[in-house]
């Protein structure tokens, strides 16, 4: 509060209070012509100031230091205020399109080569080969430029399960069952860490149905000795960690998932997808693409009308395509072909393909002729 003056000055206590209002309210508003009073009493404490009658200090004491108290509290909340406004500039800056409605036209005037906007889920077969993507060349930090997989999902969001209904004799948790079971078959054989640096696919192996002992026994026997009549590739995606190793940890996936009703009272579920693997050699910065195509039915029977383990997927087919990968290689192991490095296996002698065309069945015919690959 604003220091009275020392007793024995001639302003009485109401033209003091009147001052100090009007200087307040001189402060806080406007500048404006000040009233005749308050003209007085200026003038008045000026020839008492001269006269040595006011204490010294008086424009400068605690109503000063008051003001810029608050002067520095205001300062203070706009630090306060202005901290996260800067953050939200500086995201801003970087992420235009996050202010509704794109006002820079953000969206527009992308740069080429940046990051493309994702494909919608693939419902249906596609009518035709995917368009040619721009022709940059594949880094380690942009592994899927040039290819048409750069928009597709990654990894494990790009198998997304269809709404389960009853079929047949089976309840709706039984068919929701069964398209899980398939997902998890698909993510531990071609998506986990583990099994592409060929380790023993368990989760796979896990849900397939113990009856199918024919099965089981060549997988296990390709996993521990692979040669050409028992190939862990035909239902495992796998890499030769001594030779290759992911750039990065995407892998882009794309396809669908559809269910019918079996003849056995039972749910068939058909898969069919596409996932591509960019690699590096060690002490290489040279990105090589190596695309899978995989389809699966698989069938859930009813337990109570079948000899079937609950819970348990039977495999009734798995037929893959393989684009860029060494021909007649039975190690167990994809070897996907860099340009900076010679061939290695037999030379190709099957017919030129496009491994990102999914419009088209798998030719079982054509599967088994190891062919070249229009892009990858």
């Amino acid at each position: 509060m604003t220091e009275k003056p020392s007793e024995g000055s001639s302003i009485s206590d109401e033209e003091w209070e009147k001052f100090v209002q009007d200087a307040e309210r001189d402060r806080s508003s406007a500048p404006k012509e000040p009233s005749a009073r308050a003209r007085m009493v200026t003038e008045r404490l000026r020839q008492q100031e001269a006269r040595g009658e006011l204490p010294a200090g008086w424009r400068t004491g605690p109503a000063r230091q008051e003001m810029n108290g608050r002067a520095t509290r205001r300062r203070r909340r706009w630090a306060i205020v202005g901290v996260p406004l800067a953050v939200a500039l500086a995201v801003v800056a970087v992420r235009p399109s996050l202010i509704p409605g794109d006002p820079f036209g953000s969206a527009a005037s992308s740069p080429k080569g940046g990051a493309a906007s994702p494909l919608p889920a693939e419902t249906a077969a596609p009518t035709a080969a995917p368009g040619s993507a721009d022709p940059a060349v594949p880094t380690v930090a942009r592994p899927f430029a040039g290819s048409p997989a750069e928009r597709w999902a990654d990894g494990e969001a790009g198998i997304a399960l269809p709404k389960a209904t009853p079929v047949g004799t089976l309840s709706q948790g039984q068919v929701e069952q069964a398209l899980r079971q398939t997902r998890r078959l698909l993510v531990d054989a071609n998506l986990d860490p583990a099994t592409l640096r060929g380790e023993r696919p368990e989760t796979a192996l896990g849900v397939i149905e113990p009856r199918q002992t024919e099965l089981l026994d060549l997988l296990t026997t390709a996993l521990r000795k692979p040669d050409k009549d028992h190939d862990p590739l035909w239902m495992f995606s796998r890499f030769d960690p001594d030779e290759v190793r992911l750039a990065g940890d995407v892998v882009k996936t794309r396809g669908r998932m559809t269910f019918k009703e079996g003849e056995h009272a039972s749910v068939v579920v058909h898969a069919d997808y596409t996932f591509v693997y960019p690699l590096v050699r060690e002490g290489s910065t040279e990105v090589a693409r190596t695309i899978i195509r995989r389809v699966l039915d698989v069938e859930l029977s009813d337990p109570t009308r079948y000899r079937v383990t609950p819970g348990k997927i039977t495999v009734r087919r798995h037929d893959q395509e393989v684009g860029n990968s060494a021909c007649d290689v039975y190690d167990g192991y994809l070897h996907p072909h860099f340009d900076s490095a010679l061939p290695t296996g037999a030379p190709p002698s099957g017919p030129t393909t496009d491994p990102y065309d999914r419009s088209k069945e798998i030719d079982a015919d054509r599967a088994a002729e190891c062919g070249t690959v229009s892009r990858t």
